[in-house]
């Protein structure tokens, strides 16, 4: 009996660390990854910071930042390190160094990981 409550503990806490299963989906001819759920570790200055990466035919669209509970004035200044990804090949764009802005660094840091991050988990999970 102890045994079976072990694995069962042991799964639940796996499960908890891996990505629900919407990380990607497909809406109008696009994949678009939604961090949210994947990238729950990573940090600006206080809190998350998720973005959706939009891809259509191996190039990223666009790059959103989603909700989060930063400090508007510098996540907003954060905010442009996303368009540096737009219009560039996923291959490309995994290997891009983005710099942070001044003044929203922790911010900006962290959507760059979460652009990273969600690349990578897109380029292991393709068909």
């Amino acid at each position: 009996m102890k045994n079976k409550k072990l694995l069962l503990a042991a799964s639940v806490m796996l499960m908890s660390m891996m990505p629900a299963g919407n990380v990607i989906t497909k809406q109008g001819g696009e994949t678009i990854v939604n961090t949210k759920t994947l990238t729950k570790a990573i940090r600006g200055y206080k809190y998350t910071t998720p973005v959706e990466i939009h891809i259509k035919g191996n190039k990223i669209t666009k790059v959103e930042a989603l909700p989060t509970k930063e400090t508007p004035e510098f996540f907003d200044l954060a905010k442009a390190v996303l368009k540096k990804y737009a219009g560039k090949d996923i291959k490309k764009a995994q290997t891009m160094k983005v710099d942070a802005v001044s003044g929203a660094t922790m911010s900006s840091e962290a959507l760059i990981k979460n652009v990273q991050e969600g690349l990578r988990y897109y380029e292991e999970n393709q068909k």
